[in-house]
């Protein structure tokens, strides 16, 4: 009744309670990103206590970027069949356990175990396919500009806890460096229970810009979320668009935190700035993507989001292509953080605009999920791949230079998509 209270008293001040479920998932996501972002930090640290290598460690990493991208789609279908808050709970159990056993290991096989398995497919149950539901499901008016807001949290969550964790790291040593995110993680948890709901109905109220309740769509109780995902993948799978989505995405995370969320910090190391300075750079990216994805929201409700993603991809690639000639010390990389970080991923608004206009409000987010998949598949190849090529051949750079390549065939991908003539799935 906590809710439905809540939602009567903001009611009477003209403020929808969709905005309730918008502060709440973007604290579960600023929260879970935190989680996924904190191994940038814990690198090095493993690497001198364990003496494991750069690809040793780069096994579980990509496996936890596997897992968040793969258990996405199926995130949406597990969200429609059991719940919202069933499914965000239960994933951030299973990642606050997997920090937990991670501050605890001393074998290789348990890093595997806990950030790769446990922290994966809990972060991927409550990656972007969490926002994409709750702007679905609560808005039709400012849909964009939602989905710009949820999704700056989740990109900037990834960033902004760093310098505090790099602090601690240096100070109190790694396994310190995780109490601040896996404590956001059970906030979130106690707020979901105790305040989200799943749809606007379930507190008397119409999606925010309609004027009529409707009641909530029909879900077969009988039936499997596991084959409903894999039907919407194979209808869509069919269209040009679903597959300029998947490429796209693909290379989106490749760029980001396949890359730069995992390598920039070794990276600024091995050119001479200390690892508390380059996370000082990444969280000014999180604070200029944060700007960045909540302005990408608001051009997606405005323009042709072909053309925006074009220009994210273009900007996203020159700037990762000039980082190799970049001075490497706080200010000579402050100019590569606003650009690179203004459209960190700011890519997402536009991405599910298309997926929603072309697949309709409901198969929209599982065939996003699909996208993300994707996203986090591309991010896997860079978190080994960077690994690999500096095991290989003492620098990170050429995998950097080769990421801003991949983004210029995007931007150009980007703008091959055609809208359908003939109806959207239904």
């Amino acid at each position: 009744m906590t809710a439905e209270r809540l939602a009567a008293a903001l009611q009477r001040r003209s403020i929808h309670y969709g905005w309730v479920m918008v502060g709440l998932t973007f604290l579960t996501s600023l929260s879970t990103a935190s989680v996924m972002g904190l191994v940038g930090v814990l690198i090095l640290p493993l690497q001198t206590e364990f003496g494991w290598s750069a690809t040793d460690i780069g096994g579980p990493l990509s496996l936890r970027l596997a897992l968040f991208g793969i258990t996405a789609p199926f995130a949406a279908a597990f969200m429609a069949r059991y719940g919202l808050r069933r499914v965000v709970s239960v994933a951030l159990i299973m990642i606050m356990t997997g920090v937990g056993l991670a501050s605890q290991m001393t074998h290789l096989w348990e890093l595997w175990l806990s950030w790769g398995l446990l922290v994966g497919l809990g972060t991927g149950l409550t990656a972007m396919v969490l926002g994409a539901t709750v702007a679905n499901r609560w808005f039709t008016a400012r849909r964009g500009l939602v989905m710009g807001m949820l999704t700056a949290a989740n990109a900037t969550g990834q960033l902004l806890f760093l310098p505090l964790a790099a602090h601690l790291s240096d100070v109190f040593g790694w396994r310190m460096a995780v109490v601040p995110a896996t404590f956001a993680c059970g906030i979130a948890w106690l707020l979901m229970l105790t305040l989200g709901r799943e749809y606007p109905c379930d507190v008397g109220l119409p999606a925010y810009g309609e004027s009529v309740v409707t009641q909530r769509p029909a879900v077969s109780r009988s039936g499997n979320p596991f084959s409903r995902t894999l039907l919407v993948l194979a209808e869509a799978a069919v269209t040009p668009v679903f597959w300029m989505l998947f490429f796209t995405f693909f290379v989106c995370g490749l760029s980001t935190n396949g890359l730069v969320q995992n390598h920039f910090i070794p990276l600024c190391h091995d050119l001479g700035l200390e690892a508390v300075a380059a996370a000082g750079v990444l969280a000014m990216m999180g604070a200029f993507d944060f700007v960045g994805t909540i302005g990408s929201g608001w051009l997606t409700d405005r323009f042709d989001s072909r053309w925006l993603l074009f220009m994210y991809y273009g900007l996203r690639g020159l700037s990762l292509m000039a980082l190799p000639y970049m001075d490497f010390t706080l200010f000579g990389l402050s100019l590569f953080a606003v650009f690179y970080g203004l459209d960190w991923i700011a890519t997402v608004p536009p991405t599910v605009r298309i997926a929603s206009q072309e697949f309709g409000r409901e198969k929209g987010p599982m065939v996003f999920g699909w996208a993300f998949a994707a996203h986090q598949l591309g991010a896997a190849v860079a978190a080994t791949g960077g690994a690999v090529v500096r095991d290989s051949v003492g620098s990170y750079l050429p995998a950097f230079f080769a990421a801003g390549v991949a983004c210029l065939l995007a931007a150009l991908a980007a703008v091959i998509i055609r809208r359908r003539v003939s109806p959207a799935v239904a």
